[in-house]
């Protein structure tokens, strides 16, 4: 693990807006500008007006869960016909990914396949980003990366930039209301996955070991109550804070083998990104518990269970939260082929750019494992 003096950088969008009724400073920030877009799922665009908005807003209301170059492309044409100085992403991480993506490609030479990896979009950006989370789950209204699937190799393209920062974020936990008990669940243990995977990480800094702590310590908080009463304005604001916290924790340090292996699980059956991570991460924090003992001890004593490193009962705390919030942890209860696992193993291994950052090696053989255990 990194030592304290090891350099590290830490960029947050230069201005954030927290707290139950903060919506609409999204409209304040957008005085003067000439054209906005709005860039969300079907639901969002229907309550867009809570941004309250000025002048023209053109919405792209079609962000489907797992966007593909299919769904990026619909989002710029609709870029194209509106010409805006402004691009708003409101929803949960699929609508923000996209709303990055479409801020630094419209009007460009660039095409999707001309920026996939680290730091490879041509600055500066055109247009201003403002970004409006409505799940706490992702933290993307915080990050510089997006994701979008290829639908020809069902993998996931994933684009890291600084030029896709928003330039503000407003996250109001009131937005998060309606959010359905199951999906308020997975989006939530995703959030702490986020933090977890960035505290044990090899890359893990005591920089961002702060924000990993604190997130995942509030999932284990106030996730159950905001599962069992959606109004609870504390326990909504409290998932809220610890997904911003998550987001922070990926652009310097970023997630490891539970998001690895969640992947599949969204490209190939169409799981959903919180449902897939919630599903993965018992058997992945069990996995590395040995390699880093006193962080593991740490995350389990955040989830109510005793604080300890011991696989088995590691293993046994984090699905027993995970369980306790209804959440299907069985890969067999999501649809998905027994037949597939191995395909899905390989597919998995290969994604470096996160495995490489967990604290135990996985060969094919240990996640093929994993999902047999999961299935």
């Amino acid at each position: 693990m990194p030592a304290l003096a090891t350099p590290i950088g830490l960029v947050t969008p230069p201005r954030i807006e927290f707290g139950v009724g903060t919506a609409a400073r999204a409209g304040a920030f957008a005085a003067g500008r000439t054209s906005v877009l709005v860039i969300a799922d079907a639901f969002n665009a229907g309550r867009v007006d809570l941004l309250e908005l000025p002048g023209r807003v053109a919405v792209f209301g079609a962000v489907k869960p797992e966007p593909d170059t299919d769904n990026l492309d619909g989002a710029l044409a609709a870029a194209d016909a509106a010409r805006p100085d402004l691009v708003v992403g409101f929803g949960g991480g699929s609508a923000m990914d996209l709303a990055k993506l479409v801020a630094v490609l419209h009007g460009g030479e660039q095409g999707i396949r001309d920026v996939v990896g680290a730091g490879r979009v041509a600055g500066p950006r055109r247009v201003g980003l403002v970004q409006v989370p409505t799940t706490a789950g992702t933290g993307s209204e915080a990050g510089i990366r997006a994701l979008v699937t290829d639908p020809a190799t069902r993998s996931k393209l994933a684009v890291e930039s600084v030029h896709m920062l928003a330039d503000l974020a407003v996250v109001d936990p009131a937005l998060t209301f309606s959010v359905p008990p199951a999906v308020t669940a997975a989006t939530g243990v995703d959030a702490m996955a986020h933090c977890v995977e960035a505290f044990t990480n090899r890359k893990a800094h005591p920089l961002i070991d702060l924000y990993a702590a604190e997130g995942f310590r509030l999932v284990g908080r106030h996730l159950a109550r905001a599962v069992r009463d959606g109004g609870d304005a504390e326990a909504r604001a409290g998932l809220a804070l610890a997904s911003l916290y998550g987001g922070f924790c990926l652009g310097p340090v970023n997630t490891a083998a539970g998001h690895a292996l969640a992947y599949p699980l969204g490209t190939r059956w169409q799981v959903p990104h919180g449902a897939a991570n919630a599903l993965i991460f018992p058997h992945v924090l069990a996995f590395n518990a040995p390699a880093v003992p006193e962080k593991t001890a740490a995350v389990v004593a955040a989830l109510g269970g005793p604080a300890s490193a011991d696989p088995a009962a590691v293993f046994e705390t984090a699905h027993g939260f995970c369980a306790g919030l209804g959440i299907e942890m069985r890969l067999s209860g999501l649809g998905v082929d027994r037949a597939d696992l191995p395909t899905m193993a390989r597919d998995a291994h290969a994604i470096r750019r996160l495995l490489d950052n967990n604290p135990r090696d996985l060969t094919v053989e240990d996640i093929l494992a994993v999902y047999e255990a999961a299935f």
